[in-house]
This record gives C-alpha cells, structure tokens and sequence, in this order.
C-alpha cells in the first residue's frame, strides 16, 4: 500500500504580491490506479469510467475491460488534455444505488486544458430537481461521460482505489 499525494498550486502575482496558494493532500492506503488516456471521438458520447459495488457487476459494451468498485475508489481526476476545445463531463448519478445504472445526471463544462477531481464516488453526490436548495443526502456515481462537440478531444482518466 502506498500514500497518494495530490497538490494544487495557484501562481499568480498581482499588484507586485504573490497571491497563490498551494493546498495538498494525502489519501492513505492506496494499492490500486487506473489511468489512462481516452480519445473521445467527435459528436459521440464516450463512458469513460462505470462504477459499481463489484467489479464484476457490469453490463452492456464500454470503452473499459471493467468497473471500479465505488467502495473502493479514494481519488478521481478527469483532465481535458485538448489545447483550445470545451468538452462537457456529464456526471451520471445512480439514485438507487442498484448497479442498475443512472437515474440522472449533472453536466458541468471542462474547458481546454482544466481538470475536475473529486474523492469517494460512494456517497459522493446529490442533486435535486425540483428546488434550488442544498442537498444532504448523497448517492453513489454511476459513471463519467464525455461529449466533446464537433472535435476529437483526448482525456486523461486517473483513479486510486484502496
């Protein structure tokens, strides 16, 4: 078992000031990383990663030999590695949290060249439809999508699981 140390820096000097920041964090008890690079294929949709309560339990054709077991996954990073084109990274959501797939979904922008991360995908999102307020009771992420518009786009997927 290893320690995962993620570090984000913000450099940036205003008014003669260095106004950055560096915030790091370390998960314990790593022994598992998927990571790989995706080329997600112009007007199409492509499953980058299906998460389920076993390995095992997968059902119909994805880009991927297998799921992550959302027990298990610590750590989840998604960097668009394209130089100039938007992709949307639709967050699918499993309600039920019965392997049976998503219920619904949240779509965020990934610009050129930025990344979205996020720990646990076990209890690890929530969303609400019919009002805009908070939301306390977290279900499972079923998947990541991606829908990178008229262009080709290549990801980076990078997942640490104990």
């Amino acid at each position: 078992m290893a320690s995962l140390t993620v570090t984000l820096t913000e450099a940036i000097t205003l008014n003669n000031r260095d106004q950055g920041a560096t915030t790091r964090v370390t998960i314990s008890s790593i022994d598992e990383i998927f990571k790989r690079i995706v080329t997600c294929p112009a007007n199409n949709e492509t499953t980058i990663a299906r998460f389920r309560s076993s390995v095992g339990n997968v059902s119909g054709a994805v880009a991927y030999d297998s799921a992550l077991d959302v027990q298990d996954v610590k750590y989840i990073r998604v960097t668009n590695l394209d130089g100039s084109n938007d992709l949307k990274l639709s967050l699918q959501i499993d309600v039920g949290e019965d392997d049976t797939g998503a219920d619904m979904s949240a779509t965020i922008l990934l610009e050129a060249g930025n990344s979205f991360m996020m720990g646990s995908p076990e209890d690890g999102i929530g969303i609400e439809d019919d009002a805009a307020s908070l939301v306390t009771n977290l279900v499972d992420l079923d998947s990541l999508v991606v829908q990178p518009g008229s262009n080709a786009i290549d990801v980076e997927l990078f997942v640490a699981s104990d």
